[in-house]
C-alpha cells in the first residue's frame, strides 16, 4: 500500500500532469479541456499545454471532437509494469487453479492509498460474468478484496482510513457506519476471509482471502466473484474452506506459515 505525504520539493508541473493522467484513466468517456480544467481547478491554458505534451509523448490521444483519453504509451507501460510484478507472476498459477475449480472469475488486488487496485484477473468461462478489468480501482469498504486487505492491515492504517475517508453507500447492503465497519473487520480477521454480499454492486457476490509475506504482513488478496444467482450464500459457505486453504498455500510461497 502507498500512503505518502506531500514532499516539500514537489514539482508542481509534474504533479498537475499526473493529475490529468489519472483523470483520463478514471473517466469512462473522453474528456474535453474544459471538463478537466473544472474538475482539477486548473487554468485551461495549463491543461491544454500539458495535454499537448502528453499527446506528443503518446500518453494521451485526442479524438475528432478534440476530447482526450489515455494513449497507447500509458497502456504499454502499465502492461509491462504488471508483467514484471513478482507477486503477480508467483500467484498466477493459483488463480488459474481456482478458476478451474470454481468456474468463476478470480481477482488479485492490492491496496493503493485508500483504494483497491486490481493487478490480475482470470476470467470465468461462463457466459454470464461480472465486468472488471486489470488496473481498475474500487472502494475498500464494500468490496471483498478491499475488506480483506484492510482487515489484515496494521491498526494505524485502519485508523487513518476511517479518519480520512467516507464510507459511501453503493447498495442497500453497504456498511456506511464506521463503528459497525470496524467491528466487521474484527470478524474478518477472526474468520480469515471476507465476503462482499452485494455491497458494491447488486447481483454480485464474492469471497476473498489474504496473502501474507514471511513476516505476516499482507501483500495482496484474491477473490472468487460471480453473479448472485451462482454465488449464493450457500455456495459461499461451501467455498470458505477452499479460500482458507488457498490463502494458506499461496502465503507459504512467500515464506509465511500459519
Amino acid at each position: 500500500m502507498t500512503v505518502t505525504k506531500k514532499p516539500s520539493n514537489l514539482v508542481k508541473s509534474v504533479d498537475k500532469t499526473l493529475n490529468i493522467l489519472e483523470k483520463l484513466v478514471q473517466s469512462e468517456k473522453n474528456l474535453g479541456i474544459t471538463e478537466i480544467s473544472n474538475s482539477l481547478n486548473l487554468h485551461k491554458s495549463t491543461v491544454h499545454r500539458l495535454l499537448s505534451t502528453l499527446e506528443y509523448r503518446g500518453y494521451a490521444k485526442k479524438d475528432k471532437n478534440n476530447r482526450y483519453t489515455v494513449g497507447i504509451k500509458l497502456i504499454e507501460i502499465g502492461s509491462k509494469s504488471l508483467n514484471k510484478s513478482d507477486i503477480r507472476n508467483e500467484i498466477k498459477p493459483y488463480l488459474e487453479e481456482l478458476k478451474n475449480q470454481t468456474k468463476e472469475t478470480i481477482h488479485l488486488g492490492v491496496l493503493d492509498n485508500y483504494e483497491v487496485i486490481y493487478i490480475d484477473k482470470v476470467e470465468s468461462p461462463k457466459t454470464i460474468r461480472m465486468y472488471s478489468s486489470v488496473g481498475k480501482r474500487a472502494p475498500v469498504h464494500c468490496t471483498g478484496l478491499g475488506k480483506c486487505l484492510i482487515a489484515f492491515s496494521d491498526q494505524n492504517y485502519i485508523d487513518d482510513f476511517l479518519q480520512n475517508t467516507t464510507l459511501n453507500r453503493y447498495t442497500d447492503n453497504t456498511i456506511t457506519d464506521k463503528g459497525k465497519f470496524r467491528q466487521h473487520l474484527s470478524i474478518i480477521r477472526e474468520q480469515g476471509y471476507s465476503i462482499d454480499n452485494e455491497e458494491h454492486e447488486t447481483d454480485i457476490r464474492c469471497i476473498s482471502g489474504p496473502i501474507f509475506n514471511h513476516k505476516g504482513i499482507i501483500l495482496a488478496a484474491f477473490s472468487i466473484s460471480g453473479p448472485a444467482n451462482r454465488m449464493s450464500l450457500d455456495r459461499i459457505e461451501e467455498l470458505k474452506s477452499l479460500v482458507l486453504n488457498y490463502s494458506k498455500n499461496v502465503s507459504a510461497v512467500f515464506g509465511f506459515n500459519y
